[in-house]
């Protein structure tokens, strides 16, 4: 199992973590929020956390701390914006993210995921192809998306939220690139469109939630739905020169559901990479914050 760090960032820092919140810092701000995750003690007096949070998430009435699904608003200090922009550079990526506060605590950026954006740069970049195609599933404001475009692939970012969509068109606008194609569809519908059509692709990337809806209503269960996904997926993707990543933020799913997942739907991938999406405290205690699949 291996532990990956997103360890390229200047303009993102975990401050601390503990008693199910965390403190981070985006860009010169600084935001207290909620992490189910974070189970021990702080390592920073709560007056440090106080003074030095521009924004605090409040849980809506009723939400327990270690609830994942939480709604809720922010309580900004006059310095604080409403939105505002930060960068992150890998080598010659160099991507631009509009950040903004949403009910759910997120603010438009899952900053462990720059180790899986650095992998997908790589990887496109190290394909044989003129125009690599890459397949953005769940795709949210679009890092994954903005890392293949960068490295030159043809991006399709499907999601199924038109508003999450717009923000993805933000970013890629801000970063200076061009040329993706967006999808406002639901992911297995949208799929299984594909296999019929024969298409193909170089790189597919897998980011489902536990729990959404599609556009039309369609209900997603992450347990109910990842193997038939991942199975009509293996019909798209590239079987020379393909790559694949599965990212998984439910609490109950473990890496290693993660690389079963993978290997029962490409059984001839024998270097099937697995494990757990962290950021580092200054303090050096590490907060998992997904965990993943690769090949």
């Amino acid at each position: 199992m291996t532990e990956l760090f997103a360890s390229n960032w200047t303009d993102y820092e975990l401050i601390d973590s503990g008693e199910f919140e965390k403190l981070e810092r985006f860009g010169k701000y600084i935001l207290r929020r909620p992490e189910p995750q974070a189970v021990w003690q702080k390592t920073l007096t709560e007056k440090d956390w106080e003074l030095s949070a521009h924004a605090t998430f409040k849980r809506a009435n009723g939400l327990n701390a270690a609830d994942n699904n939480e709604r809720g608003e922010w309580q900004l200090k006059p310095s604080m914006p409403d939105q505002w922009f930060i960068d992150y550079t890998y080598e010659s990526m160099h991507l631009r993210f509009r950040l903004g506060m949403t009910s759910f605590k997120h603010v438009g950026l899952f900053p462990e995921q720059a180790a899986n954006w650095n992998f997908i740069f790589d990887r496109v970049r190290s394909l044989n192809l003129l125009s690599p195609k890459v397949l953005n599933l769940f795709a949210y404001t679009g890092g994954a998306s903005l890392a293949a475009c960068a490295a030159g692939a043809e991006v399709t970012h499907v999601d199924s939220v038109k508003q999450v969509i717009s923000w993805s068109r933000e970013n890629m606008e801000a970063s200076g690139l061009d040329h993706i194609r967006w999808i406002v569809e639901d992911a297995l519908k949208f799929v299984n469109r594909e296999v019929k059509r024969g298409k193909r692709y170089s790189g597919i990337i897998l980011d489902p939630p536990a729990y959404g809806r599609g556009p039309e209503g369609e209900k997603w269960i992450l347990e109910e739905g990842i193997s038939p996904l991942i199975k009509a997926c293996r019909s798209l993707l590239d079987p020379e020169n393909g790559f694949l990543i599965l990212n998984l933020y439910s609490m109950g799913f473990s890496s290693v559901i993660a690389e079963n997942l993978i290997k029962s739907w490409f059984p001839e991938q024998h270097n099937v990479e697995y494990g757990e999406l962290m950021v580092s405290e200054r303090s050096g205690r590490k907060l998992p914050l997904s965990v993943f699949a690769r090949f």
